[in-house]
């Protein structure tokens, strides 16, 4: 987790990284904590394990660019917040999701917080009560992925996800994902107060006169950014 947030340091700081992918290798995109680690520890030691788990995911929605998890295989516990953290997931038909940590005696309360966000409060309550595993389809209709696709066209299908986020502004790219994070938790006067604010700033920028009249003038527009 603390190579992750260093990496993601890295990337959100360099201008001409315009999005992320973020995947695994074999049959598990991500199964979570390490179990051994949270067998006979500290009070303090267990806090920091989540403290730093809780960073990684605050990381992920801060940086400028898109995250767009993966997601090959099973993805359980925080390995399933993960995906719901990320701001997009393309996911194969083989991948599984759960939340199975009632199974083991220890509730998934911070995969918790992600997942609701995510697919809302039934579906969520049925993943963490339950444990059960959630098949690639039904994350999809659940809204937990964008998009699920054969396992032999996953990297490209991401890939071109990618692509088509990097023709467009980065600077406005940027402004829109901590626009979304920003507002996704207020009521909606003051979302509409944010983000009328937040408008009204991105159309003085350069390349928001550029796209502007780019577009006006049926051409490709060349942005600053």
């Amino acid at each position: 987790m603390l190579e992750l947030i260093e990496c993601l340091n890295e990337i959100g700081g360099n201008g001409e990284i315009r999005a992320v992918i973020l995947a695994a290798e074999g049959k598990v995109f991500s199964s979570g904590h390490d179990l051994n680690e949270l067998v006979n520890g500290t009070l303090d030691g267990y806090r920091r394990i989540f403290d730093v788990c809780t960073q990684l995911m605050a990381r992920i929605q801060s940086i400028p660019q898109p995250v767009i998890a993966q997601v090959q295989g099973i993805a359980t516990a925080a390995g399933c917040q993960l995906v719901a953290t990320c701001d997009l997931a393309v996911a194969s038909s083989e991948a599984t999701f759960a939340t199975p940590g009632v199974k083991n005696g220890l509730f998934c309360s911070t995969p918790m917080v992600a997942l609701t966000r995510a697919v809302g409060r039934k579906r969520a309550m049925e993943m963490l009560l339950t444990g059960k595993p959630v098949d690639a389809a039904s994350a999809a209709e659940w809204g937990l992925v964008n998009r699920v696709v054969p396992p032999a066209g996953l990297a490209a299908e991401t890939r071109k996800l990618a692509c088509q986020i990097a023709e467009a502004s980065a600077f406005t790219i940027s402004v829109g994902k901590q626009a979304y994070y920003a507002q996704i938790e207020l009521d909606q006067p003051r979302a509409y107060a944010y983000a009328k604010e937040v408008m009204s700033m991105n159309t003085m920028a350069d390349d928001a006169h550029e796209g502007i009249t780019a577009f006006l003038e049926k051409r490709p527009a060349c942005w600053k950014r």
